[in-house]
């Protein structure tokens, strides 16, 4: 295999943690769905579904365990028949089609006795240490009832329906690390197969789309008994799990600075690595043009009606052109052909193109960037400690580095503070509030990392360069995160967004979008600047079709042969 030269470096931070390229970002090889797949294919995951003990109302519940080389897992899922008036995407709603836990080990009868009481309830319930996530899904109706009378009827549902949607149900939270009495972090942790970011969670959501797929042709045999047909398996690959997804998941990537930086970075290793490559191989360059012609496939069934997302998707189909064109003309095999194409991308294309590119030249190299996905969790708890030596000087040049960019904004003016992140009473929730409309300021999260580096960063104009940053700090402890995490920035120089997180003008969409890009999430579809669907293993093998060479391609669907 061809070995990269390593004199590509890594994209500037500060070209890279723009809020519109990071809402910008595409799923992929490092996506956690996808090292999930390839790793229980691989090691030859057992899948079994030891009760499914649903009536002819979908009321009931089922357990689907999975069985990996060291440890066991298990989804227990409850099926609800919820009145329509009752079904709500909101974090507010206290009612769900199905609810979900998955349990770190086998689950007992008491255990499940135990879980239908509380996991149902979801946030009004508690569960345990033996639970690892805590989640709810909702039926997209529509679709539901669709497939539901096909079936039904002994025909299999229309494509089209399917593609257009792309989903049966959608989540609505995933609880893990904690929330609600589940396991911490730190109990799964230190297995192979959980040691990933979100490795759990992705878990959780795979086995959710079986259960899914087995409850709908369960209820589809209840109504149509003997003349039910069976759901084509080429169908029901892309049934994916949709997700609605809020303001909760913003803060997130604020309040995960190394977190954060680690995804990043490994992504813009892998990138720089692909690109330092000399030459490509036939087979190289053959396998980037099917997947770029299997993407477009892809994009094509990617719907929304935000105007936001209605001009970026219009913005990337023109790219898709550009890029055609460019492929069609070009040679891919010598002269550093990757560096070539993302060089002529970063001038002829927007930053949906651009990033699609960065995720689709890794496709040919898996031997080359598959180990980077090793480094993408925090293990550097140290790292949170604050350095009391370091000298005042230091600090100014690290914050100077992250956000030099706000040191001169005027942070009084109202559209550079006009949005205040605050937690709601409710739902204990994160919300996002206009700050000279509401009275929310007293209960502001400290989400705007730039406007407190500039606060500190005139505070210590004073002091002397050779000051330590100790002293500086028992005279202003109210900057002590911000000199963290200017401390942080020393091993995390991708941990800090390069834009202001309370302007007039900031898109929460673009945070939650960063964070879902690297779940492995595609087709997203926002409803407001402050929330977003997207779909989940759409073109996964079920584990029944799940192979080694299955396990990885599968979000890019199969051209017609």
């Amino acid at each position: 295999m061809n070995t990269a030269h390593p004199n590509i470096e890594r994209r500037d931070p500060s070209m890279v943690m723009r809020l519109s390229r990071l809402g910008s970002l595409h799923q992929c090889r490092l996506s956690f769905m996808r090292q999930l797949t390839r790793r229980m294919a691989a090691e030859q995951w057992e899948f079994s579904r030891p009760v499914f003990d649903i009536d002819d109302k979908g009321v009931g519940h089922a357990v689907y365990s999975v069985q990996g080389p060291d440890h066991t897992y298990s989804l227990v899922a409850f099926a609800h028949d919820l009145p329509p008036d009752q079904r709500s995407d909101r974090v507010i709603a206290e009612a769900w089609d199905a609810t979900f836990a998955l349990f770190d080990g086998v689950p007992t009868a008491d255990d499940i006795e135990r879980l239908s009481q509380n996991v149902p309830l979801q946030e009004a319930g508690r569960v345990s240490e033996s639970e690892l996530s805590l989640s709810r899904a909702n039926r997209s109706v529509r679709l539901w009832a669709h497939v539901v009378d096909r079936l039904a009827a002994g025909q299999q549902p229309d494509l089209e329906q399917i593609y257009k949607v792309g989903y049966l149900m959608r989540t609505t939270a995933v609880y893990g690390s904690g929330k609600f009495g589940a396991a911490d972090r730190e109990t799964i942790a230190d297995r192979p197969e959980t040691n990933g970011p979100f490795q759990a969670e992705m878990l959780s959501v795979y086995l959710t789309r079986v259960f899914v797929r087995d409850l709908v042709q369960h209820m589809a045999a209840a109504k149509g008994g003997a003349q039910t047909a069976q759901l084509n398996p080429q169908i029901a690959r892309w049934l994916g799990i949709g997700n609605s997804t809020g303001l909760g998941m913003a803060p997130f990537i604020v309040n995960h600075p190394i977190l954060f930086n680690n995804w990043i970075m490994v992504r813009e290793e892998a990138i720089a690595r692909v690109r330092s490559l000399q030459t490509a191989s036939d087979a190289e360059a053959a396998h980037f043009r099917e997947v770029f012609e299997r993407s477009k496939l892809s994009i094509s069934w990617w719907q929304s009606e935000h105007p936001i997302q209605i001009e970026k998707l219009a913005a990337l189909t023109a790219d898709l052109h550009a890029i055609s064109a460019y492929l069609g003309q070009t040679d891919l095999s010598e002269n550093r052909p990757w560096d070539r194409l993302i060089l002529w991308s970063q001038t002829a294309l927007g930053e949906e193109g651009q990033e699609l590119l960065g995720s689709l030249i890794l496709e040919p190299y898996g031997d080359l960037v598959d180990g980077l996905s090793s480094c993408m969790a925090d293990s550097n708890s140290s790292a949170h400690v604050i350095d009391g030596v370091m000298p005042v000087d230091t600090v100014r040049d690290l914050i100077h580095t992250s956000f030099g960019w706000a040191l001169d904004l005027d942070w009084d003016a109202h559209e550079h503070c006009a949005r205040a992140w605050y937690v709601s009473e409710e739902k204990l929730e994160p919300r996002l509030g206009e700050r000279f409309d509401e009275p929310i300021a007293d209960y502001e999260q400290p989400l705007a990392p730039a406007r407190d580096a500039a606060l500190a960063y005139k505070a210590l104009a004073d002091w002397s360069g050779d000051a330590l940053i100790a002293d500086f700090l028992l005279r202003h402890p109210e900057h002590r995160h911000t000199v963290r995490r200017a401390q942080m920035s020393r091993v995390a120089p991708y941990g800090e967004i390069r834009d202001n997180t309370i302007g007039a003008d900031v898109l929460p969409i673009d945070m939650l979008r960063a964070k879902l890009s690297f779940f492995g999430a595609t087709h997203f579809d926002p409803r407001s600047d402050r929330w977003v669907r997207i779909c989940m293993y759409a073109g996964a093998p079920y584990p029944e079709e799940l192979t080694t060479e299955s396990a990885d391609l599968w979000v890019y669907p199969e051209l017609a042969r």
